[in-house]
């Protein structure tokens, strides 16, 4: 069962975008940390450390793409206190989907523009491309832009998404070996596995290690658009695929509560944050409403 006092890490974008915590009902909204210029995208939390860390587009955008290399993270305590960057600045384009794995002890995040897979260590020590999927003008095709990513430490993989052009039916999800072979150019890999193809515009992942399953948001167009996603990994495969949330406002960010048989989902446009029971499929609840957008979410375990 889920205790009552677990929260709600949201990203909240606007002219200044803010670090949000509130009730897994929607209540209780606090500000953690407030009046960030650079756009931010990924969250995630190291309970162990009773640590935030939240990754970054760039100040620079043109339309919804970010070109310069400004990407950097930051990380707060779970009161928004002592905040500190732990990737700096410029190390990478744009920061997407932000993962912190216990089994690793590393963050893993996609670079969007930079067409990357990355992973550093909780300090930001240790700075890896785990996966290049081109280079020069090949960011000018949004097939090589990595955008979700999730870890499944137990087996051994890294998943990503890559989201082609906005509602393009180009979406993709991949995987590959967890561990880069000493020596392998992780532009040049022969390991890489596409789970799925054709999909509208597939965003964020969640992996559930207890049922070995895939969880993922696709903010394209509907009917398989504007969803959230469950597939279970067998033999090699995504099988026994199901729409568990429909008819969402650009889905974005994804938190799951695996105790609690739930998952919630934010609306980059809607500006909703909603909540769907695992076991029963549907429409969800909208706990919470605002006027900004949002992007992504993690789930805080008290």
């Amino acid at each position: 069962m889920s205790n009552p006092s677990d929260r709600l890490i949201v990203l909240s974008l606007g002219r200044t975008s803010r670090v949000l915590s509130m009730g897994t009902d929607g209540s209780d909204v606090q500000v953690l940390v407030d009046g960030l210029t650079s756009m931010p995208d990924g969250i995630t939390v190291d309970h162990a450390r009773r640590h935030i860390f939240y990754s970054f587009m760039g100040f620079t955008r043109t339309d919804e793409d970010f070109w310069e290399h400004e990407g950097h993270i930051e990380r707060c305590n779970y009161d928004g206190s002592d905040r500190q960057v732990v990737v700096p600045v410029g190390s990478f384009v744009t920061g997407k989907q932000l993962v912190f794995n216990d089994a690793t002890e590393r963050l893993y995040w996609c670079d969007r523009e930079g067409m990357a897979v990355l992973s550093c260590r909780r300090d930001g020590s240790d700075l890896r491309t785990e996966v290049r999927t081109g280079s020069g003008d090949d960011r000018l095709d949004a097939r090589n832009h990595c955008v979700g990513v999730a870890v499944d430490a137990k087996g051994g993989w890294l998943y990503w998404t890559l989201k082609g052009k906005p509602n393009g039916c180009e979406g993709r999800i991949a995987r590959a070996p967890l561990q880069l072979p000493a020596g392998t150019d992780p532009a040049k890999r022969t390991d890489i596995e596409i789970l799925l193809n054709d999909l509208p515009e597939p965003i964020d992942l969640e992996w559930d290690e207890s049922t070995d399953s895939l969880y993922w948001t696709d903010r394209g167009d509907p009917p398989a658009g504007n969803t959230l996603n469950r597939a279970r990994m067998r033999g090699g495969k995504l099988v026994d695929h199901e729409v568990l949330l429909s008819n969402l406002n650009e889905a974005i960010g994804l938190a799951l509560d695996i105790p609690g048989r739930r998952a919630f989902v934010t609306e980059l446009v809607g500006g909703n944050v909603r909540v769907v029971d695992l076991d029963q499929p549907g429409e969800g609840k909208v706990i919470y409403n605002t006027k900004g957008r949002l992007v992504g979410m993690a789930y805080l375990r008290a």
